[in-house]
């Protein structure tokens, strides 16, 4: 199929975003996190950092370890010596929880000191000098080995270097705490892993994370990085985000370059930023956006660009905008808690700005699930069934091999019959989108699962789980639109719940200013996860 499934329609690509700033796509990472450093609020010391023990906010933003490293507040290697102590604790407990799948302390101390030594000299690289981020086990990060969570992937494939979207942040002086768990291969969305152990979320312990970024979400979460990169092609990003109480952003299909990723040549996956905060994200986001030349050829992007959430116009710019929901799609959740806390802070944000909704009808959304569950299928079948032929099988946990055999099934026909259905959705949500500036649903059906005891040994497959954690996210993975998932409240069990937000083509820009006004609107409803590191104030 042809990888210009966005632009093969001229109708469906956005116009011209408004109150942004280019960064431009070929400019050096550094020089681009520095332009979107201009794009936020001025940082005030005085209100992040407040006299008395308990500061009114939930997580350090990366602006507050560059305070603090400027300010001599503390350093990378001291923030360094509490991350190793908390990764530590999450590895050995029993049953092991390990948040990484490789980690080595020895390594992380070398950056840290590196690092502390350019503050010394007055010469930090960038704003994310001295920022530590989580590199999920399917995305290479240099000498460590990419082992896509399973026991043997690293034996038959060696990392030469660091994949691009690593690089850019290397580039940046962003340092490495290690590769993130994940559910085997991204061949599910619990985080369920009985290779190395199941990471837990921090807000509730014996619950899921959500996967496949498990490890990703589960570090940022708990406070022990500011950010981490996942992939995301069936809502490994942004589920377990929702899950755990975080931001996690999918990028148009192609706006990153995926060379260095175990699955780099699929259509439906990206390489995006989980962060604490929407500012953490947009900053990441700044440094490792940009498309690989094949696809700035087929896919045509727009403009590398974020929103200038400092301008006079930002507001005038957030009243604008219009709020696709399709009501009845809206409200097919678990539990109503969920429908009805996302409902609350739309109804907030157009209070607030003067926003509208919208009233919208997606038809075929089961027919959009089948298409893409045999596109990203056949895909991930065609990558492995090699290593499954050659005598892998038996290395595979249970879950893998009952996914790859479902997958086998799929014949050419089911699969050129996927891409007519995919065909025929794009028209839907264009049409969705001449009448709208955004679609919102809740991120996941359900919030975070319990663990059954019985599956951290032989893991499991509960489709039923799946359907539910995958109902809203689908059409972000199938059609390459961008979508993020903004914390926006909690259950009755104290469960964090995720407000997604879909955007046109290219239109990560509108999608973060409109995330940015959420998250700060609903700020007081987050709850700090039960499982907490204070790693700057430790």
């Amino acid at each position: 199929m042809c990888k210009c499934r966005i632009c093969a329609d001229h109708q469906f690509r956005s116009e011209p975003e408004q109150g942004v700033l280019l960064l431009g796509d070929d400019r050096d990472p550094v020089d681009r996190v520095e332009e979107a450093l201009h794009c936020l609020p001025p940082y005030d010391p005085s209100l992040r950092w407040p006299a008395g023990d308990k500061p009114p906010f939930l997580y350090w933003k990366i602006r507050d370890f560059a305070h603090a490293y400027r300010s001599g507040i503390t350093t990378p290697s001291v923030v360094a010596e509490h991350i190793i102590a908390g990764v530590e604790e999450w590895s050995n407990k029993k049953p092991p929880m390990p948040m990484l799948v490789y980690f080595n302390a020895d390594d992380l101390r070398k950056q840290a000191e590196a690092s502390t030594k350019r503050f010394q000299q007055g010469n930090p690289i960038s704003i994310l000098d001295g920022i530590f981020i989580a590199i999920k086990d399917d995305i290479d990060c240099f000498p460590y080995p990419s082992k896509g969570a399973t026991t043997f992937f690293d034996k038959i494939r060696s990392v030469e270097k660091d994949a691009v979207c690593v690089a850019r942040l290397r580039k940046c002086g962003v340092l490495f705490i290690g590769k993130a768990n994940m559910h085997e291969l991204g061949l599910g969305v619990t985080g369920n892993n009985p290779n190395y152990g199941t990471a837990r979320n921090p807000h509730s312990i014996d619950r899921y994370t959500g996967g496949s970024s498990s490890g990703p979400a589960a570090l940022v979460s708990s406070g022990l990085c500011s950010a981490a990169i996942g992939t995301d092609g069936g809502g490994s990003v942004r589920i377990p985000s929702s899950l755990c109480g975080i931001i996690g952003l999918k990028t148009t299909y192609g706006r990153t370059d995926m060379t260095g990723a175990l699955c780099d040549c699929g259509t439906v996956e990206v390489a995006s930023p989980l962060a604490a905060s929407v500012e953490d994200a947009l900053l990441v986001y700044s440094a490792i956006a940009g498309s690989r030349p094949m696809d700035k050829l087929t896919l045509r992007p727009s403009p590398l660009c974020v929103p200038n959430l400092v301008s006079p116009d930002n507001n005038n710019i957030l009243g604008s905008v219009k709020i696709g929901k399709y009501t009845e799609w809206f409200h097919d959740v678990s539990d109503r808690d969920i429908s009805n806390t996302c409902e609350d802070a739309l109804n907030l944000l157009c209070s607030s700005f003067g926003c509208q909704i919208e009233e919208i009808i997606l038809p075929e959304l089961e027919e959009m699930r089948t298409a893409h569950v045999v596109s990203i299928g056949t895909e991930s079948f065609c990558d492995l069934n090699p290593h499954y032929r050659a005598g892998k099988r038996t290395e595979f946990t249970l879950d893998t091999r009952t996914s790859l055999a479902l997958f086998g099934s799929f014949t050419s026909t089911d699969y050129v019959a996927s891409q007519r259905i995919r065909r025929r959705i794009m028209y839907y949500h264009n049409e969705a989108f001449k009448k709208v500036d955004v679609i919102a649903t809740p991120t996941t059906g359900i919030t975070a699962p319990e663990i059954p005891q019985s599956s951290l040994k032989l893991g499991e497959s509960n489709y039923v789980v799946s359907a539910y954690l995958m109902r809203f996210v689908i059409a972000g993975n199938l059609l390459g639109l961008p979508a993020i998932t903004v914390p926006v409240g909690h259950d009755k069990q104290g469960l964090p719940i995720g407000l997604q937000l879909i955007g046109r083509p290219w239109g990560e820009a509108s999608l973060l200013r409109v995330a940015s006004a959420i998250e700060e609107l609903c700020l007081k409803k987050r709850k700090r996860p039960s499982a907490f590191h204070d790693i700057l104030n430790a």
